[in-house]
């Protein structure tokens, strides 16, 4: 099987959801094969049976005797293509004949993946998302590399705000690496054997996408938090709290990703660390990210509780309707922010609607960083005003420099620097337009 399903589903495993965590397909078909190797080693060869034990890459088919019909049910590996309630336990059968085993009847393909309505190549589909959010992905990255050279560059930002907002820029920046590092790593190769890595290069890379997706959700969790203190503090005193800010959203994971990196190297040491077998463990990095989503989404709803009631009040103008729309608009306005869309999926099992939740939280989930960036930079009124200002200053100070090089040329090349002429030049045109309007004035 591709490694562009292994990269699919590892992805898709380490966003919240229920409670059972599968493994890839090429891990499992390597379990199954362990199993009956076992299978094989723990009984002595016979031969009553002329068919002996056969491993096809797919099933393991016990001996048989001439003219024996066996049936098994179809390997684990194809309930991964289907989603569980649209998935049937199919049955496979071959025959012991005088020359072996014979062809399986139905084929694999036939009997394990036929699903209603779906008859695309399912490599195909994972082929798709894949490409949907290594898109998604790079545009988040270069419109939020963008975004925070903005915030940085002009020193009017700099405010509370908009340190959250850079310090949420680059924990979806810092996301989006570790995806592309981890592809990089563990799928380089489309027949990558990755289910028993165990190099510390790839447990490292492993630690570090941990550690990036939950300092996205806990700056998420911030982000939610620092509004609705805004909006129900009187009193808020910005820049302490920010400290306990920093600690929260880097600290935190921090601290989560290290105990479970120590639990997996005394209890669940196997392979690269992409897969939790071990629920008990793996909650200690679900746990944080299920609390913060659902943190988040009530107080997403106690700020629309209390928009309404701002919106409503008689100090406010406007009709019915406006204010509707207002409403709509700052509702539209924190789903992104908030992070509020993985709540469609948090809690519902793995296995429901896994082709859905691949396209809305890996395909549109990563255009998540791009859309934030445009709501909260670009399109911030107060980033346009700044960036239109400097334009202006800019623009002046080149028209100003280049018409005084034409009209002055004596001026450019003396000892004069182009900062003391145009500061010359400009204190002459006040002066100019006092005269003129002292001229003008009547007695």
């Amino acid at each position: 099987m591709s490694a562009v399903k292994f990269s699919l589903l590892t992805l898709l495993f380490l966003l919240p959801a229920g409670s059972k965590q599968q493994v890839p397909s090429n891990c499992v078909i390597k379990r199954e094969q362990e199993k009956c190797l076992e299978m094989m080693a723990s009984e002595e060869p016979s031969s009553e049976f002329d068919c002996p034990w056969f491993w096809d890459n797919l099933t393991c088919w016990q001996p048989a005797k001439v003219g024996d019909v066996i049936e098994v049910n179809c390997p684990e590996l194809f309930s991964q293509f289907i989603s569980e309630e649209d998935y049937e336990v199919g049955k496979v059968s071959r025959n012991c004949t005088a020359f072996g085993w014979s062809e399986t009847f139905p084929h694999y393909v036939d009997a394990c993946l036929y699903e209603e309505g779906n008859s695309s190549h399912p490599d195909m589909y994972y082929v798709s998302v894949k490409a949907l959010y290594t898109v998604g992905y790079s545009t988040s990255l270069v419109s939020l590399t963008t975004a925070m050279v903005i915030l940085c560059r002009f020193r009017k930002l700099h405010c509370t705000r908009n340190f959250i907002h850079m310090n949420l820029f680059v924990s979806f920046i810092l996301r989006a690496i570790s995806v592309f590092i981890k592809d990089g790593v563990l799928y380089a190769e489309e027949d990558s054997d990755h289910c028993f890595i165990h190099t510390l290069e790839c447990r490292a890379v492993m630690i570090f996408f941990h550690y990036c997706v939950l300092s996205n959700y806990f700056w998420l969790f911030i982000e939610g938090l620092y509004l609705f203190t805004l909006l129900v503090e009187t009193f808020f005193p910005e820049k302490r709290y920010f400290y306990w800010y920093i600690i929260i959203g880097w600290g935190t994971p921090t601290v989560c990703v290290t105990i479970w990196a120590v639990l997996r190297m005394q209890f669940d040491d196997i392979g690269c660390w992409d897969m939790n077998d071990n629920a008990a463990i793996w909650w200690v990095i679900k746990g944080p990210v299920l609390a913060s989503i659902m943190v988040n989404f009530v107080l997403f709803v106690g700020i629309i509780v209390i928009l309404v009631q701002k919106l409503q009040s008689p100090d406010i103008g406007g009709n019915e309707s406006s204010i509707y729309l207002r409403l709509a608009r700052s509702t539209l306005l924190l789903i992104p922010l908030f992070g509020i869309h993985y709540t469609v999926f948090a809690f519902s099992p793995e296995n429901v609607s896994k082709r859905e939740r691949l396209v809305f939280e890996l395909g549109l989930g990563s255009f998540q960083g791009f859309v934030v960036a445009v709501l909260y930079c670009f399109l911030n009124g107060e980033v346009q005003s700044e960036i239109k200002r400097k334009w202006r200053s800019w623009t002046v100070n080149r028209y100003f420099a280049v018409d005084l090089k034409h009209r002055h040329p004596s001026l450019a090349s003396s000892g004069v620097n182009g900062g003391t002429q145009l500061s010359i030049l400009s204190k002459s045109s006040s002066q100019i337009r006092m005269s003129s309007l002292q001229a003008e004035t009547p007695s």
